[in-house]
């Protein structure tokens, strides 16, 4: 007799969800309903201030709802979820550290051994079109290098759900 696998949970899932800032005064987003199926691209288009990027943060668990559910794997978001990387709109890379560092940094913060970060970093560097700049610091990097080296910081720790704030507006048309 076969036995039937449970169905797999949505990659994300969000129901009734809202944002609120100043005490109400200012909605990020409210009465927010969907769902994210597992190797399902989703891509939130909306003008300035309407809260994409509110809900990015929120789904990695950098700022929590103001009310509703929001699940990242079939789990409610409190903190930053297992599996879940961001690439920031504003790079968010840390000036005191080199590109390698910089990009090998959510690795190390997962305890992964130096090989594995040299490795990785590496490759990704590669990918994007760094290689040779491992030892710059961001203020060495145009805007458009500064976004790649978050990409590879992103990439380099394997995300089973990978959120991008408008990653490559700081990108040129070719590079994109």
């Amino acid at each position: 007799m076969a036995v039937a696998e449970a169905p797999a949970s949505n990659a994300i899932a969000a129901r009734n969800a809202a944002r609120l800032f100043l005490d109400g005064a200012v909605v990020a987003f409210r009465a927010l309903t969907l769902e994210v199926r597992n190797q399902e691209i989703l891509c939130i288009v909306g003008p300035s201030g309407c809260g994409k990027t509110t809900f990015l943060r929120c789904i990695a668990g950098l700022i929590d709802l103001s009310a509703g559910d929001l699940l990242v794997g079939g789990k409610p978001v409190a903190g930053p979820p297992h599996g879940v990387a961001m690439v920031f709109q504003h790079f968010g890379l840390l000036p005191w550290k080199t590109v390698r560092q910089n990009a090998g940094f959510g690795l190390a913060m997962a305890g992964a051994p130096a090989a594995v970060i040299e490795e990785r970093v590496r490759h990704y560097l590669d990918l994007v079109g760094l290689t040779g700049f491992e030892q710059h610091y961001p203020y060495q990097l145009s805007g458009g290098m500064q976004q790649r080296v978050g990409l590879v910081r992103a990439l380099a720790v394997n995300p089973s759900i990978l959120l991008m704030d408008e990653p490559f507006a700081a990108l040129d048309a070719q590079t994109r």
